[in-house]
Order: C-alpha cells, then sequence, then structure tokens
C-alpha cells in the first residue's frame, strides 16, 4: 500500500469518527460542554508545543494569525457546534455527514462567481444531483419515525455553510502558514469560544460518567489529530482536489459506521441517496473546471491546483 493511500483511508477513517464520537459525546452531556472539554486540553498542550518549538512560527505575523482565527471560528467552531446539536437533536450520524459533505460541491459552484473559476454545466448538474442525493437521504432518515423536528436537518446545513466561507477565506489568502500553526490557532480559538459558551450558560462542568471522558478522548485522538491533521497533510501532499473527493466517501462511511455501532436507520433508500452523492461526485470531476485567467494568475499556482479549500474536521 503507498503512503498516499494509506493516508487517504486513514483520513476518511479519523474524519469520520468525528461523527460518531459526537453521538458518543451526546449520550452524556450537551454539545457545548463536549466542545469545550474537547478543545481546552488540547489547546492547553498545542500552545504549550508552540512556545517551545517555535520554528514552525517563524515568519508568522499578526495578521495571519488573525485570519487564521477567523477561519478556525468558521472551520471547527461553527461547523462542530452544528454537527453535534444536530446529533444532540436525533439527526443520524451519517445524514449529518452527507449533508455536511455536499460542501464541496456547494464550494465549486460558487468558485465561478467569487474566485473567477468556470464552472461547466455539467459541474452544476453534478451540484443537483448531490443536493438530491441529500434530499432522498435525509427524507428517509425523517420517515423512520425517530421523533426529530424538522427543522433539526436544517442545522448540519448551516455548518455546511460555515465551512464554505471557511473554504473561500482560505482560499483568497495569499500566505500559507503550517499545519501546526493553524491547527494551533483554530483549537485555541475554538476552546476559548467553547469556554465562554460553556461559562455563560452553566455547561462547563463535565459529567462523572467515564463514557463522557472516552468520548472526549476519541475526538481529541481521531477526529483533530487524524482527522484535522491529515486533512492538511493530504492538502499539501495531493491538493485540495483530493481532498474533496476524499470528503465525498465520508457519508457512506459514517452511515454505515452508525447502523453498525448505534443501530441507526440504514435502507434501500439511505442507499439509493449515498448512491446518487457519488454519481454527483464522479459528474463534477468529469465535468473540469478552468480558472479564469485573472484568478490563476493573482496566486501564481498551477491552474490544476487551484481548487477550493475546505478546513474543518467532525
Amino acid at each position: 500500500m503507498s503512503v498516499n493511500v494509506f493516508l487517504s483511508v486513514a483520513f476518511v477513517l479519523c474524519w469520520s469518527s468525528g461523527f460518531i464520537g459526537a453521538k458518543l459525546g451526546a449520550g452524556n452531556a450537551s454539545a457545548i460542554t463536549v466542545l469545550m472539554w474537547r478543545f481546552l486540553p488540547l489547546a492547553v498542550v498545542l500552545v504549550a508545543v508552540a512556545v517551545v518549538m517555535r520554528t514552525a512560527w517563524r515568519g508568522i505575523t499578526a495578521r495571519d494569525v488573525s485570519r487564521q482565527a477567523v477561519i478556525g471560528v468558521l472551520s471547527q467552531s461553527g461547523y462542530l457546534l452544528s454537527v453535534y446539536y444536530a446529533i444532540q437533536l436525533g439527526v443520524s450520524s451519517g445524514t449529518t455527514a452527507l449533508i455536511d459533505g455536499v460542501q464541496p460541491l456547494v464550494a465549486g459552484a460558487l468558485a465561478g462567481p467569487l474566485l473567477g473559476q468556470y464552472v461547466s454545466g455539467r459541474q452544476w448538474v453534478g451540484l443537483g444531483l448531490g443536493l438530491g442525493g441529500v434530499s432522498v437521504v435525509t427524507l428517509a432518515d425523517a420517515a423512520a419515525g425517530t421523533g426529530v423536528p424538522w427543522w433539526a436537518y436544517a442545522v448540519p446545513l448551516l455548518g455546511m455553510l460555515s465551512l464554505v466561507a471557511a473554504t473561500f477565506l482560505e482560499s483568497r489568502s495569499r500566505s500559507r502558514v503550517a499545519p501546526a500553526v493553524s491547527l494551533t490557532v483554530h483549537c485555541a480559538t475554538s476552546a476559548v469560544l467553547f469556554s465562554v459558551l460553556a461559562l455563560s450558560t452553566g455547561a462547563a462542568v463535565p459529567p462523572a460518567e467515564g463514557g463522557f471522558w472516552v468520548a472526549v478522548a476519541w475526538l481529541v485522538g481521531l477526529s483533530t489529530f487524524g482527522g484535522y491533521g491529515l486533512y492538511w497533510l493530504i492538502l499539501k501532499r495531493s491538493g485540495v482536489t483530493k481532498v474533496n473527493t476524499l470528503m465525498f466517501l465520508m457519508a457512506p462511511v459514517t452511515a454505515v459506521w452508525g447502523a453498525l455501532v448505534f443501530g441507526e436507520p440504514f435502507g434501500v433508500q439511505t442507499a439509493l441517496g449515498l448512491a446518487v452523492c457519488l454519481a454527483a461526485v464522479v459528474v463534477v470531476h468529469r465535468g473540469g473546471g478552468r480558472k479564469g485567467p485573472a484568478a490563476t494568475a493573482a496566486r501564481g499556482e498551477p491552474e490544476e491546483n487551484r481548487w477550493t479549500r475546505a478546513p474543518g474536521s467532525a
């Protein structure tokens, strides 16, 4: 097995684990409590490492840190809060992963007006297929009779839009920072934000159940270091198109995982919706997508490497 294949498999499993970890945490505490204790100890460790090992921070300006903090609020804080809250409301982990997983399609469709990238008719068809697949799975989940309010399915949609915003903010940045720097800034920002929210709502005290800390360890080890760290590593090794393609594998992997671990519904309609979404990926990536010359020249990158970026991890 090549290094790239190994990294891709590990990335899909680790990223998908975030939705499972969120489900584990939801059984013991509120979303805010889980998120606070996921990020607070992690941020302390990362900041301590940054103080000792300063190599990656050389040349980093206050503007770079500020920009990464905003990206962190969008790609981690806003995104994860929506994921955890949706799962807490009862939306299945697979459906949540699928709604969030259409982010590359939406970002690709918006790349034309926002980044000057040409979007073909075939790619718009792919976007329509992707949204159709999401609708099929969402309706199947709602019809399972789990008592989830209809508006709960819009919550992960808000998280997906938060990721889209982070995507374009990152893609328009002329400076690049090391993954260690972005991870530290993003986690520290999330730790501060979720701690303030938890303290202000009386949700800061963790439950006594051991299952809560198992969920926190799961989320820190697999989702943050595994999923989020591998995202940036693969992005730098293989480009954002490869990462975005892998993102569409999260939904089926999470759906199967959720069915096996939590007994979440996985019937014919769910499988059909997932198949439609995977077909949308094929359509989009075969549809091409040439850049406008101004956009390509503005960053001086090869056209094939300048796709939209989607930071964030469940």
